[in-house]
């Protein structure tokens, strides 16, 4: 893969490369829907999925700096997605938690990927789903693990 992360072999990393521009235009559309950038959207996301989390908690998941998860959150917060609370095991501490379900809109977009997405595994085999599901258990670690070392850099490089 070439710096600005184009692909560089014409195989492999051009199938990352398509793949994962395809899942970030995704979210950036149902992010629009929301009024909500693809990051806001994603972390929207990990506060439903995952539940309340402090801000730390969420700037450790996303990659992002303490300031850009404040802005963040204050955009949440803004559109009505998610507060701020106290954290009811200890309430010292704030936690964020999501406020709202998805829309009909986002949720109708949701179950349109749903729907493609069976589409696409009826395709294929146990065997080849086996395979598919190795590679993007594997590609998902590879990209957790380079957002920690992202955000490991520009730490150390402003302290």
């Amino acid at each position: 893969m070439t710096a600005d992360g184009a692909g560089g072999d014409g195989g492999g990393d051009l199938l990352g490369t398509e793949l994962s521009d395809a899942v970030v235009l995704f979210h950036d559309a149902v992010g629009a829907l929301m009024g909500l950038s693809a990051a806001d959207h994603k972390a929207l996301g990990m506060l439903r999925r995952d539940g309340p989390m402090s801000a730390t908690d969420l700037a450790r998941r996303t990659g992002l700096t303490a300031g850009a998860v404040t802005g963040l959150v204050d955009r949440l917060e803004r559109r009505g997605h998610a507060r701020r609370e106290r954290d009811p095991a200890d309430r010292r501490r704030l936690v964020i938690a999501a406020t709202t379900s998805p829309s009909p809109e986002v949720a109708a977009a949701f179950a349109g990927l749903g729907r493609g997405m069976a589409e696409v595994t009826r395709q294929f085999s146990p065997e080849e789903l086996a395979v598919v599901a190795r590679w993007v258990g594997l590609t998902t670690a590879t990209l957790r693990a380079q957002v920690d070392a992202i955000a490991e850099r520009r730490a150390s490089s402003t302290a």
